[in-house]
């Protein structure tokens, strides 16, 4: 029995791998298209056309009886099946069938030999009652899990079949794209060969798909080699014409080394970047030169690109570097040395110039650009923040100075009437030295309580000068005098040296502005006299206009306690002035803040330069004009006390 057996293995060991052979599908292909058809006209002969019918028809011849052994037994089947079911994978279902075909005939004989006992012994054949048999039971077990594992086999198989159909429709599929569309045969003539090479590795299918699939696969091969055939001759065609378009488009970039807008010349040439990517090849030979001349003109153009931005973020850089000065310069202002509305307004025109400066200068790099600006924003938040509760601080402290005002009006209002005029005159002047040490009021209250005081001065200084009126011999005396002053600088003659005139010009005006007021009606007259010689002086010796005009201003003061009635005029006159130098002087910082922000590689900078330095030296040379006229004004007042 085991050598039946084990012919029987070898004989269906040699179906079973030519059977294995044919499911491949898998005939070799040649790399030409004859090679191809040749393959495709035997084809007919292939594997493929062979069935299951005709792979069956290889079967074991039907074990006869007599051809059994003598030595074999169950159990020396039971071990032949025992080998199988160690390598189940590898056992074939005619193998296992010749096994339990001959386990069940020897089974069988020692039934109908148990029996024959069992009548000989004087049973009848319905009572007969086989034993159990161990070693049946076994077999039956081995043959059970011998099906079930060549179940799964087959499951797993019938699987992978199924997937390597999907496969093989997949190349299918690709292959007649490639054959449909009008890619670059070279390129899918690559692809082609890898596809092939898939195909070949690919291993069963189900045999119900191996023809179908096999005349799909080769009518697409041949297709393609076909195709392959035509294309070759409008190669050197497209060649040309994407040659012809690559020139285009390699000057259209040279062009763009002479754009102006470098930004957009970047642009321009990523556009052509694609055009020319879009294009098919050109002939081998010229592919170098062509990339090679297309590449140095997109150099060129991105270096300016490049040097561009590297020239923006300098730029940038340097704003950020201004606007952080500018930052620091806000940052660094000190609160608490800002005690005056003057102060405060000196500095806000400062910051307010600063912001002026902010908008002129550019944007800051990305990254910092929007923190800078917060930066900037929360120092003058900050400024005005404490600008905001100095005013409010100050509001109160100005309610506390009008009240001190009110009083200093009641005071002269209860003085003006008084008839001690020298007495009450020093305590109208320390009055109004007292209103100037008090710090100002709210605007809408200013003028009202101003004019309250300066009401009752002037009108004790009026009812003074009416009950002094004996003065007026005294001021016939300082006209003579004025007179003899207006005759000597009349006698001053051209051939005088400069340097002689000046001084006795200037001796004179001194000698002027010690005389006292002369008669009312002569003041306007003597005034004219005086000043128009002074004028033609400064005129001939070219004396500073400076001094004609301090020279005037003090003619004007010597006669101011005529015209007014007192020295509350000189006060009023004063208090002008001082307003006028505060302005002059907030107007000097503003231009002297200016000039910190111009840049003088602009030329109209340097126009603008020019003209505001002019303004700050004509500002300087009036301020202290205006300082030399309270000075003199002082001076009278302080005469005036004296009297």
């Amino acid at each position: 029995m085991p050598q039946i057996i084990s012919k029987y293995r070898l004989t269906y060991q040699q179906n079973r791998s030519m059977m294995d052979s044919h499911e491949t599908n898998q005939p070799l292909m040649q790399d030409g298209l004859e090679e191809e058809k040749k393959s495709i006209e035997v084809s007919e002969n292939t594997p493929e056309n062979v069935t299951e019918e005709t792979s069956t028809e290889t079967t074991v011849p039907e074990v006869q009886e007599e051809d059994a052994p003598v030595q074999a037994t169950k159990e020396s089947i039971l071990g032949e099946l025992k080998q199988l079911a160690a390598k189940a994978e590898e056992a074939s279902k005619q193998e296992l069938d010749s096994l339990k075909q001959t386990f069940y005939k020897l089974h069988n004989a020692e039934l109908e030999t148990a029996k024959k006992q069992f009548i000989e012994d004087g049973g009848t054949e319905e009572d007969f009652m086989p034993k159990s048999d161990e070693v049946e039971i076994e077999f039956k077990n081995i043959m059970a899990d011998i099906r079930e594992k060549r179940n799964a086999i087959n499951a797993r198989i019938e699987k992978e079949k199924e997937e390597n159909l999907v496969r093989k429709l997949a190349i299918v599929d690709r292959l007649k794209e490639l054959v449909e569309s009008s890619e670059d045969t070279g390129k899918s003539y690559s692809e082609f060969k890898k596809l092939q090479q898939q195909w070949n590795e690919i291993r069963q299918v189900p045999q119900a798909r191996v023809n179908e699939l096999w005349k799909s696969y080769q009518h697409y091969v041949e297709k393609f080699y076909d195709i392959l055939k035509l294309n070759n001759e409008f190669r050197d065609y497209d060649f040309k014409k994407n040659l012809e378009i690559k020139n285009r488009l390699i000057e259209a970039a040279e062009r763009l080394a002479d754009e102006q807008d470098v930004v957009s010349a970047f642009h321009q040439l990523q556009k052509l970047h694609q055009e020319f990517r879009d294009t098919g090849p050109v002939a081998k030979d010229l592919r170098d030169d062509v990339w090679n001349r297309f590449k140095a003109a997109s150099t060129v153009v991105n270096r300016r690109h490049q040097k561009h931005f590297e020239e923006l973020k300098a730029t940038e850089q340097h704003n950020l570097d201004q606007k952080t000065v500018i930052c620091e310069i806000v940052e660094s202002i000190e609160f608490d040395k800002l005690k005056t509305f003057a102060e405060w307004e000196e500095k806000t025109q400062e910051v307010i110039a600063l912001q002026n400066k902010w908008k002129t200068i550019g944007f800051a790099p990305q990254k910092m650009n929007v923190k800078i600006f917060e930066r900037f924003r929360k120092a003058c938040d900050e400024f005005f923040k404490k600008k905001g509760e100095f005013f409010k601080e100050a509001k109160s402290k100005m309610q506390d100075n009008l009240e001190k005002k009110k009083e200093l009006c009641e005071k002269a209002e209860a003085l003006k009437d008084n008839t001690d005029w020298k007495e009450t005159s020093e305590i109208f002047v320390k009055l109004q030295k007292e209103w100037k040490t008090i710090g100002p009021v709210q605007k809408k209250y200013s003028d009202i309580i101003w004019k309250r005081f300066i009401s009752a001065c002037d009108y004790f200084f009026e009812q003074k000068n009416k009950a002094t009126s004996s003065q007026r011999s005294v001021e016939l005396d300082n006209l003579k005098k004025k007179k003899s002053i207006i005759e000597q600088l009349a006698d001053i003659g051209e051939s005088m040296e400069a340097e002689e005139a000046t001084e006795l010009v200037r001796e004179l005006m001194k000698e002027w502005t010690t005389i006292g007021h002369v008669p009312f009606k002569e003041k306007d007259k003597i005034y004219k006299q005086y000043h128009t010689l002074i004028d033609q002086l400064f005129d001939r010796f070219n004396l500073s206009s400076t001094q004609r005009k301090l020279s005037s201003f003090k003619s004007n003061i010597s006669n101011m306690n005529a015209d007014k009635g007192g020295p509350q005029s000189l006060y009023r006159e004063r208090e002008k002035l001082v307003r006028a130098c505060e302005n002059m002087k907030s107007e000097l910082q503003t231009y002297e803040n200016n000039l910190g922000f111009l840049t003088a590689s602009s030329k109209k900078g340097n126009s603008l330069l020019t003209e505001i330095n002019r303004k700050v030296e004509k500002l300087k040379t009036d301020i202290q004009l205006v300082q030399d006229k309270i000075k003199v004004i002082d001076e009278s007042i302080q005469a005036e006390s004296e009297e």
